[in-house]
């Protein structure tokens, strides 16, 4: 176990933004992270985990406790059984099981950070969800002081969103369980349209696992969505807002703007989100507003690939790119009366 002192975590972060912690622990075994957990906890010190770093936003001046980098490895496939360790790369994990034949998590090919993380966001991509495939998360309760292993079915999964997020102060992800298909070599059925377009099949049609997850970093890169250093397209957290979830008479009213700004003809995207919601396109309401690829004359821009993601042109403080998001919340509002919702987590500021 590593520790340092006015540690820069800029260079830990997808952004490559936010000032020094007072510590910075890098535990490399399950054993570590629970005693760093505990000495924090004890000592009533503000505690910061991190694990690929792609999505969070840190206050230019810093954080005043300790940040716990979770930096273990493990990487265990029994059958169709997949068990990963939270510091597990989670790129290369999926970039593994598609070697193995398995199917699940193909789509999710490209998606920087750790395993660690993707039950707490419920990671999700091209049709695919990490909880789709899921079984049981490890974590170090902290109420509790207690090693527990959570069923998918008490992790309260939804949209970009599970227990683990909407309670963060509670469990630290030791190890998450996942349940692959064997389908011979193919892919999941395809359920994401733009994916079954690139690929020249039908929703619902299986390819090879590795031609679907070939085709997912093709498209993943032609929008600065995988990580690269020398493409400042590429300094984001992803997405940067989620993608706004309605009730029908919310959409009702959205639609009225929608028709009202771009004329009746106009169709916002819509997708069934279950229980009398429907899920619209925040890229899409970000573009109509006026944000269009590129937008900005600061070091915080939007990409020039994707007007979801915001970006750091590699001089850009934490400040200049909530400045950024805070514009492009208020024209999205201000045009269709609905509100982003940032999907990176903030530490020490907000929107």
């Amino acid at each position: 176990m590593q520790e340092l002192h006015d540690a820069p975590l800029a260079p830990l972060t997808t952004f490559r933004l936010g000032g020094p912690a007072n510590r910075l622990i890098t535990a490399t075994t399950d054993d570590e992270i629970i005693a760093a957990v505990r000495a924090a906890d004890a000592a009533g010190t503000p505690l910061l985990v991190i694990g690929g770093g792609s999505n969070l936003v840190i206050a230019d001046k810093g954080f005043d406790g300790t940040a716990l980098q979770i930096a273990t490895s493990g990487f265990t496939l029994d059958g169709t059984r997949l068990e990963l360790a939270a510091g597990e790369n989670w790129s290369d994990a999926v970039a593994r099981t598609v070697r193995a034949g398995l199917a699940g998590i193909e789509c999710l090919a490209g998606i920087p950070g750790s395993a660690g993380a993707t039950p707490i966001q419920n990671v999700g991509a091209y049709g695919q969800e990490v909880s789709t495939t899921i079984t049981e998360v490890i974590a170090y309760d902290r109420r509790a002081d207690e090693v527990v292993t959570i069923p998918n079915a008490d992790c309260a999964f939804s949209y970009r969103h599970s227990r683990f997020k909407a309670d963060p102060e509670r469990h630290v992800v030791l190890r998450v369980r996942f349940e692959l298909e064997d389908a011979g070599g193919l892919s999941a059925p395809v359920r994401y349209a733009e994916t079954a377009r690139v690929l020249g099949v039908e929703v619902g049609d299986r390819v090879p696992a590795a031609v679907a997850r070939e085709t997912v970093l093709g498209l993943r890169a032609g929008k600065g969505m995988v990580l690269d250093a020398g493409d400042h397209d590429t300094w984001s957290a992803g997405s940067f807002f989620t993608n706004p979830v309605l009730t029908e008479d919310a959409y009702a009213a959205f639609q009225a703007r929608v028709a009202d700004r771009l004329g009746p003809d106009t169709a916002p995207p819509a997708f069934p989100a279950g229980d009398g919601l429907i899920k619209t396109s925040a890229a899409w309401l970000i573009d109509k507003a006026g944000f269009t690829k590129g937008y900005g004359t600061g070091p915080a821009r939007i990409s020039t690939k994707h007007t979801l993601a915001l970006t750091n042109r590699g001089e850009a403080t934490t400040e200049d790119l909530l400045a950024l998001a805070r514009e492009v919340v208020a024209g999205v509002e201000g045009a269709f009366g609905v509100r982003l919702v940032n999907e990176p987590v903030t530490v020490g500021v907000s929107l």
